[in-house]
């Protein structure tokens, strides 16, 4: 199974692309694993949010085949605690699934047309976190994940 996060807009603190480097770099041990950023909406102070929505949206779903499984990382998904998430992936892999596809949106969320291709939402937490740091704690917990899946002490339990 392959890996994939899809963002909107770049990382523009330099210690957080460290960090989101150093957990990639792990993560390529137990999966293959990428991370797609899509550039921020040109001229986007002058839309609205709902066309702003749509047109990151519409660059997302260039991105997503119709056999990938997605994933929108929303506040108002449901959450996993980490063993959780760890038997989700690992029901997808056992499942022949080829590619997963976990979807960062940009500040205002995802336009409906993202939501209708979603398989399901998930939540980080409850509490509101910059789209760059969200990145880097979902990384964190799919490298958490394949520790725990690997018996490994990453994890304590």
């Amino acid at each position: 199974m392959e890996i994939k996060i899809i963002a909107i807009g770049k990382t523009d603190r330099t210690e957080l692309e460290q960090l989101i480097k150093s957990y990639q770099n792990r993560l390529k041990h137990y999966v293959r694993f990428s991370i797609e950023i899509i550039p921020d909406i040109k001229n986007s102070k002058n839309l609205s949010e709902k066309k702003r929505k749509e047109k990151e949206g519409e660059l997302i779903l260039k991105k997503i085949c119709d056999s990938d499984f997605v994933i929108l990382l929303d506040e108002n998904g449901s959450e996993m605690n980490s063993i959780k998430f760890s038997n989700f992936l690992q029901k997808k892999m056992n499942s022949g699934l080829k590619r997963l596809i976990l979807v960062i949106g940009g500040p205002y969320g995802f336009s409906q047309s993202i939501y209708n291709k979603s398989f399901t939402k998930l939540a980080v937490s409850k509490m509101t976190f910059s789209h760059q740091m969200v990145r880097l704690f979902v990384i964190e917990q799919l490298y958490r994940a394949y520790t725990i899946l690997k018996n490994e002490p990453y994890h304590h339990r």
